[in-house]
């Protein structure tokens, strides 16, 4: 009988921790055993990789994922649903997201937002996945289910301080981080000051300027460094780790690494288009510009890039998400093209919907790119996530009694099997979405297998695709194992 189902071989394993030649060993759907190369005799296994020298990783998690959100922001609405998301994660490298299910105003339970977006979900997953809820309303019934949420395996929550449809207060966000302190629940904050963002955009539409291109000036960085150095401050007062989403500014990283310094429990994230896109793809001829709209928007150019790059580079920033918010650019009623009308042929940048594809891309980009340390790479885009949501050491980790997720790479160094640099293209991808931004992007790399608790999810030279529909399931995340909260016990009044 065979002992192992599956193992790798020949390949350079890569782990937060370490490089090496190391065989990787599956049984059902755990890692058995990681050995120097040879250990293992591949008679007694059921099947066999030969990664012929190309890099093994744990399977990327891709922690800032919207999926089949209603609409939040006028008419636009989120191309990709469960089904095509996840199937365009697996093709990318990744194997476990973790997605929003966004509460509205309206709405005063968040219990009832977590079951339907779990009916959303369930049975249609190519990846693992599991749920941040999205606060907008802390109502005292929302807050009260914080525990509720906890016993369920949700460990995180978002909040916004910009878009009236999302915005909390400051008042809101205390009670939001009083709560989530008292549940061991870490809290996202997306920030950006939307009072200066509104005054920006009611100034420039003053002047007539509605094209894409105005969109990033309406969103200065200003905006996005008081946010963020607001968003410190509160957390410092109640004492509760915050993680600070999407960050492009240069400025923000500072204000991050000084409360790091301080040893305040504030953790930083940071997207491909803060390193891949800048102005510039804002301001394209027409309405193409609209492709890249997303909030924070791309920064100037190599200055901004390289002060993302040093803080992944020297840990400041925790995690490299794709903040994957798809939008079909020709779709009129739904997507990007829904701003333009007779009045406003090159749309109207307040109405353009707010977000970019990028959940396939994420690691090639970051793999292609040859910028971080591979140790590094494999932290911010697995490890690290795994462990700021309470996913590790059963995701983002090649150690025996983890789930078998992988990510198998190419040969870096002209070997048999290593793959010649290529162009980006829209038509290579899995997603719903008409158009990617990194159109056109030099490529050296891209995931030769996925694999996901043991199976072989995606070969791109035999058949791509191999995953079914519904062998992704739900995960049940623990709080963060990374620093929590300074003090112990209740917070109090400060005397």
């Amino acid at each position: 009988m065979p002992i192992y189902d599956l193992l790798i071989i020949n390949g350079i394993v890569v782990t937060d921790k370490e490089i090496g030649e190391f065989d990787v060993a599956v049984k059902g759907e755990q890692i058995l055993a990681v050995e120097p190369r040879g250990s293992f005799s591949t008679r007694e296994a059921v099947k066999v990789i030969d990664a012929q020298g190309g890099y093994v990783m744990p399977g990327g998690v891709d922690a800032h994922v919207h999926l089949q959100e209603p609409p939040m922001f006028g008419k636009g609405s989120t191309a990709d649903n469960y089904e095509t998301g996840s199937r365009s994660a697996i093709a990318g490298g990744t194997t476990t997201i973790i997605t929003f299910a966004p509460q509205r105003k309206h709405e005063p339970s968040l219990l009832t937002i977590l079951a339907a977006t779990h009916a959303k979900a369930a049975n249609n997953c190519f990846t693992d996945y599991s749920f941040h809820l999205l606060v907008s309303n802390p109502t005292p019934t929302a807050l009260a289910e914080f525990a509720t949420l906890r016993r369920e395996g949700i460990s995180s929550l978002k909040i916004y301080m910009t878009y009236e449809a999302l915005q909390l207060h400051d008042a809101q966000i205390l009670d939001v981080l009083l709560e989530a302190r008292k549940n061991g629940i870490t809290t996202m904050v997306h920030a950006e000051n939307g009072h200066v963002i509104e005054w920006m955009t009611r100034k420039l539409e003053e002047e007539e300027k509605f094209a894409p291109k105005w969109h990033g000036t309406s969103h200065p960085p200003m905006a996005e460094f008081e946010a963020t150095y607001r968003a410190i401050c509160l957390s410092e007062f109640i004492d509760t780790p915050i993680l600070i989403v999407h960050v492009s500014s240069p400025v923000a990283v500072e204000h991050i690494r000084a409360a790091q310094k301080k040893g305040l429990p504030i953790f930083a994230e940071t997207c491909p288009q803060y390193v891949f896109l800048t102005a510039a793809d804002l301001d394209k001829p027409g309405f193409e510009g609209a492709k890249c709209v997303c909030a924070p928007p791309p920064r100037e150019g190599v200055a901004d890039h390289e002060g993302i790059w040093e803080g992944l580079k020297d840990g400041t920033f925790t995690v490299f998400s794709s903040d994957h918010c798809p939008f079909k650019y020709e779709d009129r009623e739904m997507g990007k093209m829904s701003s333009i009308t007779p009045e406003y042929p090159e749309g109207r940048f307040r109405y353009i919907p707010n977000g970019i594809a990028g959940i396939e891309t994420r690691l090639p980009l970051a793999m292609s790119a040859e910028r971080l340390e591979l140790r590094r790479l494999v932290q911010v885009t697995s490890t690290d996530a795994a462990k700021l949501y309470g996913l590790y050491p059963r995701k983002g980790a090649l150690l025996p009694g983890s789930d078998a997720d992988v990510t198998v790479w190419y040969p870096p160094t002209g070997k048999d099997g290593s793959l010649a640099e290529f162009e980006l293209k829209n038509e290579m991808l899995h997603h719903n979405v008409d158009y990617t931004p990194f159109e056109g992007k030099k490529l050296k790399q891209w995931p030769r297998w996925t694999i996901l608790r043991g199976q072989v999810v995606w070969d791109r030279e035999k058949g791509g695709l191999l995953g079914e529909k519904g062998y992704g399931k739900f995960i049940k995340r623990d709080r963060s194992c990374l620093t929590g909260s300074r003090g112990l016990g209740e917070w109090k009044i400060p005397e």
